[in-house]
Formats: structure tokens, C-alpha cells, sequence
């Protein structure tokens, strides 16, 4: 058997390590990191081997020449002019693959079972084999689902934290026949995961999963680089190791000395043709590579020390990397976490703090002390995208430098001279951060539209407008900056696309590639962004606001509503619109204070809310929040309508009014909503738990009336793709008089439906398993995995939904059914089945 090294990767998120080397050859355990492939396929009696090259090939060729100084023959295959992805590549030399051939990516270290998997491949008599290993936390990795006789039927490439249902995960390894190449064309960009396999599973092809024992870890990113070779130390993964073992857990390469008054602790690797000096400290999971040179009194504690390096006398390495050639000088101490790129330069007693990145052939001056990152800028996060967008503590995570960066990265993903929107609430940080933002912006040629304060709905509705334009003024999208609606110490910055809806998932990891990879476009300066205040917004928002309701129901309307804007900004727009129409409008907390409310404060004005309208005789009251998307509705007896009833209210007032319609609501909504949508001959469609997911359905699916939910706020398609709670207040004052009703005579008319939710903590790597767990305790036929685990009895409404939090470490649980008794017990149940798995989980983590 043949088998195919894919070798063709530049290793971004290693940088500065792979500035001049191809990531398969980033050393591990002082040896590249194809070199342990190579040997892994060698125990297990491939010894053929084709490697796809693309990024700096001569490295790789120079050092393994034929293959036959490591035991094994090698054929190269060079992609010249652009990468063809995983899959493209592999078909390009699929003359010399012979008969069945494995694949291996060139960035993990592991001790898989290959001679097992390759067994059960043939076993099954299968087209392909993907190699599955269980990682705890998946999102960065495609999670694939196989039946009980091993077969894959579904898969996800690199899932958000809400869509993980499952912790088995694509390593990467395949075993393929030759004729599943036949699905792609030659000499054309494809991936396995994105493109082959939804084919194979399209066409039914055999596919299966190889749930493979041993040990896999997928070194693309520093963190897990540094922490496979850790796991090496301590025997987690076997490795041919390239030296002999001097004594218990120390490893050490010929010619190398060690002053008598060092001390070593297991386990360590020093390489070959070192110098270590006197009363020099190596604490456990030290590694250090060939011909380095260690200073008198110098102190490493769990440093990976690249070959050639000189620490200077008094040095002190923390849990850092430092790639070849780098010079540390006296007294100099580099932290956990900070890696050094090649032949860079640390001068006597600087200090390079935690987690600062030093690119290749970099000075640092004697006694500097070096904060960021050497040409990358700020520490770089994870992810920057929570569910809803750019999130974090204000003026700690969200800084004027961390936004300008972040502008720049946006604008970096968007044609030169494009226009987008800026506006934020009216807090002096949302100012702040807006202005950065902008500053970044303009930094990569883009021109601004400043909307500056305004509420959010408006921005989306200036967004859609400009798009259908034909004048000069057209935006491809914009950017929100406003307090996080339910974290007061928060900011959370918004992207939309050029309809007005949040950006997709692709955008984001445009955005967030851009940003880590310091990949930003630099205007010159005749290109440099300008900025215009933009101030037709009010007079477009309240054209289509007019537009898109029946002015004479409202002017005629005998109702009267207390609005409560509880201080936000869209306490400058309503009470105006609503005056422009003659509606009888009392206006509380409509001040543009400064002022930021707790959840417990926000529940006493709504509580005063509840008191006004009874005092005041009124139709109904309105809590508007979330900076003008969400609102709490409250009846003429003064009770509060809000989250699951106030989906089921807002689906009955609208189709009441538009029979027939569709609603589009997100999937842990309770099943009152298909009640009420049989009732009035509509339709409804469930989407995933996320903002973004609802506005694509309200604009792709035909006839829809309404979408979202209480805890979102709503959309009417007709107006714009986004939440609007002033629009949907003045909807509401239409509809009901149009209908000669009551909140609450409607609200006693809603179904019976018993429903619970209850949310429990639980770790970040736990979910996937989590997930698993659920899938494999039950029968598929129940199953909906649109977004979480739904487990469902079509018969008679109930359900259960598992779904973990896309932004925190929770998960939710939501029941629902028509009796209250089966609801409460199977609540207790389900609550008790999670907690019981986090709790496990957690013992065996310790």
C-alpha cells in the first residue's frame, strides 16, 4: 500500500514559526514533524510514499532526498502555481497510486493503529475509511456520526459550539479506493470534507468510521504544539525518539556536555552537541534542541528550545518556544507562552511577556520589555466571534487598539473604496470603540457612512435601503458598536452584510484569518478611507416606517400605550414616529441618559410599567431594550408577556392578520406555535438558535409574516431582515385595532402547551461529548439534530431539547408537552441525565 503525505501547508497559526519552513517540518522533539509520520508509516509497513508539496518545497525535499536515509521510498509532487486542497492534490497523482493508498496530513503527531484501520477497511469492504479519534471539544475539527455498523451518514466541517453533536472527529488519515477520485475533476481546487465526502455520501458510496484507539493531536496551533510535545514526555504517544535514553525519562544526544553541578529533571530531551553550563536548572518537559548553547546559573522550566540557540548566562526560559538560532541574552527572561522566531535577538535583561509573538530576525533592545507582539500586534484570542458577533469587557478585552485592529481586519476582507456603515448607542465607550473601529477602517481604504447614535434597527434599515438604491450612496455592509444587552461591563460590536443581517459564518472567519494572520491591506495615501456623517438616516427609516403601515388605523385608534425606552437611544426615534401618527403615547425613561441597568433594575421599571398602564387605563405597555430589537409586552391588568407567551402572542396577532403567512421561529420555541399556525392555515419554519439564522429564513423563505422569538425580539420581512422592536410596536397598535382586541383576551386564547427550560454550566470540552452521549442513549428515528439534539414523539407534540450555548459554557435544556406532570418528571430526568455526565466527566478530567 501506498500512502499520500500532504506536506503543502504554510502553517499560518504558527507563526513565527513557519515563516521559513513548511508546517510539516516545524520540529518536534527536536525532529520535523513529517519525520515522525514517516516513521509511523513505517512500522506499519508502508514504505511508499508520494508527498504533495506547495509552501517552500525544497525544504522538505532537501532533508528527506529519496526517502532511503529513513527507510522508505518517496515521490514528490509539486502544486507550482496554487494549492489544490487536500482532495485536489491527491487526485492530481492518482496514476501512481496503484491500488487502495492511505492519506495523512502533515500537521498531527500520533501513534494510531494504522495496520487496524487499513484491516477494517477491508473488512467492510469499504470505498473510504476516515480515521475518527474523540476529541472533548470539537469546534475546530469535523465531527462525524457513524450508525451502529460503523458507517458514516453525517459529518460537519468545523461546527459552531450550538451545532456540535458529537466529539468524534476527522482525523484527517484516510483509506480510500482509487475510484472515489472519480468524483473529482483534474487540476482543480477540491477538499475532502467539503467536496468528495458529501459526494461519496450523496451517491451512497460505502463510507465508514474508524473509531481509532492511541493517541492524535492536531499541532496547527501553538497551544497544542507546545502540549503534544509535553504529551510526548510524559509517554502519552509513542514515538521513535531520537536519542537514547541516558537514564529514567532523560534523553540525550551524542557530544553533548553537562556541567556537574546542573540538574536535570525527567522527563527531558537535550539534543546533540550541546554545551550546558554550570549550575544550570532543566525542569520536566524541557526541550532542547541540537548544538545549543546554555549560560552559567541560566533556569529553564519547560521551554522547547529550537537548535542553535544561545541562552545567556542567568536567563530564564518559562513554557516558551523558541525557534533556531535564537540568541537570549544575559538576565533576559521570555514568559509562558511567548514564541521567538527564528534568528531574533533578545538583549541582556529584556523581559518578552506572556504569549508576545517575536517574528524572525527581530532586535530587542537591553532592558526593553516587550507588551505585544512584534509586528502581529495584540495577544491574539481563540475566536474573536461570539454568537452574536465581537464581544468583551469594555476598554479591557475591547480596546481603542484592539478595535483599530479589528476595523482593519474587516475592511481587509472587502474591495478597496468600499462603503460601509458605522453607529453605536449613545455611551461615551460605544464612542470610543465606534471611532477606532473607523480609524482601522480607513486605514485599509474604506469609506464611512457615520450614522453615529442611533438605534440598531435604524442601521439595519439604512443598510437595506442603500443597497436597493441607485444613487452614489450604496454600502456593502456595516458595523454596530453597543453595551452587550444582558452584560453592562460589555461591548458587543455587530457586523451586517449588505441586507442589514449579521454577517454569516464565512464572513466571520474572514474577519477572524485577517486578524490573526496580520494579513491587512495598507492604503497609500492618496487611498486612505473618508468619513461622511450620513444624515438622510432618520428620514429613510421613517419614509419605509410610514410605508409599511396602516397610518388611518393607527391615527383612529382608540388605544393608549406606555412605552418604557428604559434610557436607550431609541427613546430619540419612537416617541416621534408615534406622535407623527396622532397615537395616544405615554413615554417613560425616554431620556438619553448615561446610565446602564442591571437586570434586576431593568425588572423594577418593568414592574412601575405594569402599575402605570393599570393607573392610566392604558391598552398595553411596552419595555423596549436591547437598544431597540427586543421588548417585553404588558396587558391592560398590568402582566408581563414576555419569552415563550410572547412568541405564541406575536405568531396569533399577526396571522390572525395575515392568514395563511409563514413564521419563522428557532427551534427550542415551544410547540404552541404549530398549534396556532394550524388554526390560521399558515406554516411555520424552525431555525437554529441564532440571530443570523432566523433573518436568512426570513428572507429566503417565501410568504413570511413574522420571525423570531420573545427572547430574540422580531422581524417583519416586509419592513427590513432585522429585529425591530419600534416597528413592531406600532404594528401592534395597528393590528389590534384593526382586530378590536385585548392582550389579554388573546393571551387567554393561546393553547396549552407546558413548557420548561432550565439551564446547567458546563465545561467547553465536555459538550461534544455531551452531545454523543444523547445521540447514542437514544433511537435515531426520534432525533433532530437541526441545531443541539431534539428528541421527539411526533405523536402527540413532545419534546425534548439538548442545546449547548454558542457563547457560554452552558447547556440548555428546553421540555415541552401537553401534560404538565410529563413535562415536570422528564425535566428532572434529562437535568439530572446532563449533570450526572458533566460530573463524570469532571472525575475522569481530574
Amino acid at each position: 500500500m501506498r500512502a499520500v503525505l500532504m506536506a503543502g501547508g504554510s502553517g499560518t497559526r504558527l507563526r513565527p514559526l513557519t515563516c521559513e519552513l513548511p508546517k510539516p517540518m516545524v520540529p518536534a522533539i527536536d525532529r520535523p514533524i513529517a519525520e515522525h509520520i514517516i516513521n509511523l508509516l513505517r512500522r506499519h509497513q508502508i514504505t511508499e510514499i508520494i508527498i504533495t508539496l506547495h509552501y517552500l518545497p525544497e525544504v522538505i525535499q532537501n532533508y528527506f532526498g529519496d526517502g532511503s536515509d529513513f527507510g522508505v521510498k518517496i515521490h514528490y509532487a509539486i502544486e507550482a502555481e496554487r494549492a489544490l486542497g487536500t482532495a485536489g492534490c491527491v487526485k492530481n497523482v492518482e496514476e501512481i497510486l496503484g491500488g487502495t493508498f492511505l492519506v495523512i496530513s502533515g500537521d498531527s503527531l500520533t501513534d494510531i493503529d494504522l495496520t487496524g484501520a487499513i484491516e477494517f477497511h477491508r473488512q467492510k469492504g469499504a470505498k473510504a475509511t476516515i480515521i475518527l479519534t474523540q476529541i472533548p471539544y470539537p469546534v475546530d475539527f469535523g465531527v462525524v456520526i457513524i450508525d451502529e455498523d460503523k458507517r458514516v451518514r453525517r459529518f460537519l466541517e468545523k461546527p459552531s459550539a450550538s451545532e456540535v453533536f458529537s466529539d468524534a472527529v476527522n482525523t484527517g488519515i484516510y483509506i480510500l479506493e482509487p475510484e472515489v477520485l472519480d468524483y473529482l475533476h483534474p487540476d482543480t481546487e477540491a477538499d475532502f470534507s467539503q467536496d468528495l465526502f458529501p459526494q461519496l455520501l450523496a451517491h451512497d458510496v460505502p463510507m465508514y468510521g474508524y473509531v481509532a484507539k492511541g493517541y492524535w493531536c492536531d499541532i496547527g496551533q501553538l497551544d497544542t504544539y507546545r502540549e503534544a510535545q509535553y504529551d510526548a514526555l510524559r509517554g502519552k504517544v509513542k514515538l521513535d525518539w531520537p536519542f537514547p535514553e541516558t537514564s529514567p525519562g532523560i534523553w540525550i544526544g551524542a557530544n553533548t556536555y553537562i556541567d556537574p553541578s546542573a540538574q536535570i529533571e525527567a522527563p527531558a530531551v537535550i539534543g546533540a552537541n550541546c554545551k550546558i553550563g554550570a549550575r544550570v536548572k532543566i525542569s520536566a518537559e524541557t526541550i532542547v534542541g541540537d548544538n545549543v548553547a546554555i549560560g552559567a546559573g541560566a533556569n529553564l522550566k519547560r521551554p522547547i528550545i529550537g537548535s542553535g540557540c544561545i541562552i545567556g548566562e542567568d536567563a530564564q526560559l518559562r513554557a516558551c518556544v523558541l525557534a533556531r538560532g535564537v540568541r537570549v541574552g544575559r538576565g533576559a527572561q521570555v514568559l509562558e507562552g511567548a514564541v521567538l522566531g527564528a534568528l531574533s535577538n533578545v538583549g541582556e535583561e529584556a523581559q518578552i511577556n506572556p504569549n508576545v509573538r517575536v517574528w524572525p530576525n527581530k532586535e530587542i533592545e537591553p532592558l526593553a520589555v516587550l507588551n505585544i507582539n512584534l509586528i502581529w500586534g495584540q495577544i491574539a484570542h481563540r475566536n474573536l466571534f461570539a454568537q452574536r458577533g465581537v464581544q468583551g469587557l469594555a476598554n479591557i478585552d475591547i480596546t481603542p487598539e484592539f478595535a483599530v485592529k479589528l476595523g482593519a481586519a474587516y475592511g481587509s476582507t472587502l474591495k478597496p473604496g468600499s462603503q460601509v456603515t458605522v453607529s453605536r448607542d449613545q455611551r461615551n465607550v460605544s464612542r470610543m470603540v465606534s471611532r477606532s473601529l473607523i480609524a482601522g477602517l480607513m486605514s485599509v481604504g474604506i469609506n464611512i457612512q457615520d450614522l453615529e447614535a442611533t438605534a440598531i434597527p435604524v442601521a439595519r434599515k439604512i443598510i437595506y435601503s442603500l443597497r436597493q438604491r441607485q444613487d452614489e450612496v450604496t454600502v456593502v455592509g456595516g458595523i454596530h458598536v453597543r453595551l452587550h444587552p444582558d452584560r453592562m461591563d460589555s461591548i458587543l460590536v455587530e457586523f451586517f452584510d449588505d441586507r442589514g443581517i449579521n454577517i454569516s459564518t464565512t464572513q466571520e472567519k474572514k474577519i477572524e484569518s485577517a486578524y490573526f494572520k496580520e494579513d491587512l491591506r495598507r492604503a497609500r495615501i492618496s487611498e486612505i478611507g473618508d468619513v461622511n456623517r450620513f444624515s438622510q438616516g432618520m428620514e429613510i427609516y421613517k419614509a419605509a416606517f410610514q410605508k409599511q403601515l396602516n397610518i388611518d388605523a393607527i391615527r383612529h385608534a382608540s388605544s393608549k400605550v406606555v412605552v418604557d425606552y428604559v434610557y436607550a437611544v431609541s427613546g430619540a426615534i419612537l416617541p416621534i414616529l408615534l406622535s407623527k401618527f396622532g397615537c395616544d403615547a405615554v413615554v417613560l425613561n425616554a431620556s438619553l441618559s448615561q446610565m446602564s441597568l442591571t437586570a434586576n433594575e431593568r425588572e423594577v421599571l418593568l414592574n412601575q410599567l405594569g402599575h402605570v398602564v393599570v393607573a392610566l387605563k392604558g391598552s398595553f405597555g411596552v419595555q423596549v431594550s436591547a437598544h431597540g430589537e427586543q421588548l417585553i409586552l404588558v396587558d391592560e391588568e398590568g402582566v408581563p408577556i414576555r419569552g415563550d407567551m410572547l412568541t405564541a402572542l406575536m405568531v396569533q396577532i399577526v396571522l390572525t392578520a395575515y392568514p395563511g403567512g409563514t413564521v419563522v421561529v428557532p427551534v427550542q420555541v415551544s410547540s404552541a406555535i404549530e398549534q396556532i399556525v394550524r388554526r390560521h392555515g399558515g406554516k411555520v419554519k424552525r431555525t437554529k438558535a441564532s440571530p443570523t439564522a432566523l433573518m436568512e429564513a426570513c428572507q429566503q423563505l417565501p410568504n413570511v409574516v413574522l420571525g423570531g422569538s420573545g427572547e430574540m425580539g422580531f422581524i417583519f420581512p416586509e419592513f427590513h431582515p432585522g429585529f425591530d422592536a419600534m416597528f413592531c410596536i406600532a404594528k401592534l397598535i395597528e393590528m389590534l385595532t384593526r382586530q378590536e382586541r385585548s392582550l389579554s383576551s388573546l393571551r387567554a386564547e393561546l393553547p396549552r402547551v407546558f413548557y420548561r427550560s432550565h439551564s446547567i454550566r458546563c465545561p467547553w470540552t465536555a459538550k461534544g461529548g455531551l452531545m454523543r452521549h444523547i445521540l447514542e442513549t437514544h433511537q435515531p428515528e426520534y432525533l433532530d439534530t437541526e441545531d443541539g439534539v431534539k428528541i421527539i414523539n411526533y405523536q402527540d407534540d413532545r419534546w425534548i431539547l439538548i442545546l449547548p450555548d454558542a457563547g457560554e459554557p452552558l447547556v440548555h435544556i428546553y421540555v415541552n408537552g401537553n401534560d404538565r406532570n410529563w413535562v415536570d418528571e422528564t425535566m428532572r430526568e434529562y437535568r439530572q441525565q446532563v449533570q450526572d455526565f458533566i460530573e463524570q466527566y469532571r472525575q475522569t478530567s481530574d
